[in-house]
């Protein structure tokens, strides 16, 4: 049964649709496998054996009377560890909310539920969602399928590594910065982070609140497409959701994209990107252009901004959303004897923070304070604001822009926490989108020598999803 977790959602709905596969069984086949191969590489914080085959049972019943399920029901998906699920434990991979049950479901969750998709557990991430390794874990790292001695990306790294392994068909996650492209890339899957507003962001736990956007692992674009379409859509309980009808995702990949134009921005094809990921990503622009699209270089000339413009927006945003957790309502609290309140504000946050989640916080709070706010934080916005108006005049001109996801592969487990600045650099190709609120796909375009998966990225402008899922379907054939 391992074979059949390498096949494609939309293959394993005809199997189930037909009664060839049970959807217990195909539960089942996924957590035997989890007991396989997670002990190795830790995908999972959390799995929930009982509530998946529950829903699967139940799916397998309703279909053997002959009732009308939704599409792709039976089929089991895993979530990310920062989605509110009622009932079940939600811990930011933190020793903060370690303890934390949710006491309801994230609107995606809901719809997941709703769309009757078993639920195999909750992935691994970076703490709080800060970092691009999945090395920051308050309960160990995660790593990659392809070569468990390297970090599978981040932060959502738990749910790439689920669906690259065979642990589970697809997967959410959700991306601030990169952290379901690069993850994507590094570990050979598909991941997209959606316009910012087209899937609701309840019950995401929030790491910065204009850059956090929930969106799909899958093994190929039909996959995509579907996963999208059963997530995406307005919630009026969340403030930024775009009041716009969800598209029919699948009508789109009509495999033909001639006539498309694509832009190669010259600011991502610079010294620094690793040999064999420009060659691959250059590969797959020219099959591409094989296809019948239309290449032509253009220039997104504040790119060299983006990154820095991020890491003060970000981090200014995570000081002020992670100041909730002060060890008095439901986050970690100290043990220690306190003198007063404030120590113990001091001492649970101290103990209930990791090391990366704490710079961020002490640099989000410097940017923000008296005196550096106009130089700092004003001045980023001001710089997302020329990203945003760059965007726009190459989508005047193109209709998607292709790059890659990462200047480079997939590293090795411990290579680059000694220095968080080199750290930040992995994700100089993805920020740009989360700043601009742009949709973007990472898609595998090859591997190195050393057999580590590449990732070249597909860029939309706002609510263009369909177009990129066009072109990554035509290219993955």
């Amino acid at each position: 049964m391992v074979e059949i977790l390498f096949q494609p959602v939309h293959q394993l709905t005809e199997l189930l649709r037909r009664k060839e596969l049970s959807s217990e069984e195909l539960v089942r086949a996924a957590l035997e496998r989890i007991r396989a191969r997670d002990g190795e590489i830790h995908a999972f914080n959390c799995v929930l054996e009982e509530e998946a085959l529950a829903t699967a049972r139940q799916v397998d019943q309703l279909r053997a009377r002959g009732e009308i399920l939704p599409p792709f029901a039976g089929v089991p998906i895993a979530l990310k560890d920062n989605l509110c699920m009622a009932g079940t434990r939600t811990t930011c991979s933190s020793r903060m909310l370690e303890n934390f049950v949710s006491p309801y479901d994230a609107t995606v969750v809901a719809k997941i539920k709703a769309a009757m998709l078993p639920i195999l557990g909750k992935t691994n991430l970076d703490e709080f969602a800060m970092g691009s390794s999945t090395e920051n874990s308050a309960f160990g790292p995660t790593r990659n399928p392809h070569d468990v001695t390297r970090i599978p990306g981040g932060s959502s790294g738990g749910s790439a590594a689920a669906v690259a392994a065979g642990m589970a068909p697809w997967a959410l996650g959700s991306d601030t910065g990169g952290s379901i492209r690069q993850p994507a890339a590094l570990c050979g899957v598909c991941g997209m982070k959606p316009t910012y507003g087209r899937v609701s962001r309840y019950g995401l736990v929030a790491f910065a609140s204009s850059l956090d956007q929930i969106g799909p692992f899958t093994r190929d674009a039909r996959d995509m497409a579907a996963l999208l379409g059963i997530i995406a859509g307005h919630d009026p309980r969340d403030s930024t959701s775009i009041n716009q009808p969800v598209p029919d995702y699948a009508r789109e990949l009509s495999g033909d994209v001639s006539g498309m134009k694509l832009g190669i921005p010259k600011e991502y094809f610079v010294e620094g990107n690793h040999p064999e990921v420009e060659a691959a990503v250059r590969a797959a622009i020219a099959t591409m252009e094989q296809l019948g699209a239309e290449v032509r270089e253009i220039s997104l000339p504040h790119t060299s901004y983006a990154t820095p413009a991020y890491y003060i927006i970000c981090t200014a945003e995570a000081s002020s959303n992670l100041a909730r957790y002060d060890g008095v309502v439901y986050s970690h609290r100290t043990r220690e004897p306190v003198a007063d309140i404030v120590e113990m504000f001091r001492k649970s946050r101290t103990e209930g923070f990791g090391d990366e989640v704490k710079r961020r916080i002490m640099l989000g709070t410097y940017v923000l304070s008296a005196g550096f706010y106009d130089a700092y934080y004003l001045t980023a916005s001001r710089v997302r604001t020329l990203l945003c108006r760059d965007f726009e005049a190459a989508f005047k001109e193109v209709d998607l822009v292709v790059c890659p996801t990462s200047p480079i592969p997939a590293f090795k487990l411990g290579e680059k926490t000694a220095d968080p600045l080199e750290m930040y650099l992995c994700d100089v190709y993805t920020t740009s989108l989360n700043l601009a609120g742009l949709p973007g796909m990472s898609i595998p375009c090859g591997k190195t020598r050393e057999g580590l998966p590449i990732g070249v990225q597909i860029i939309g402008g706002v609510l263009r999803e369909g177009e990129i899922l066009r072109l990554a379907d035509a290219y993955l054939g």
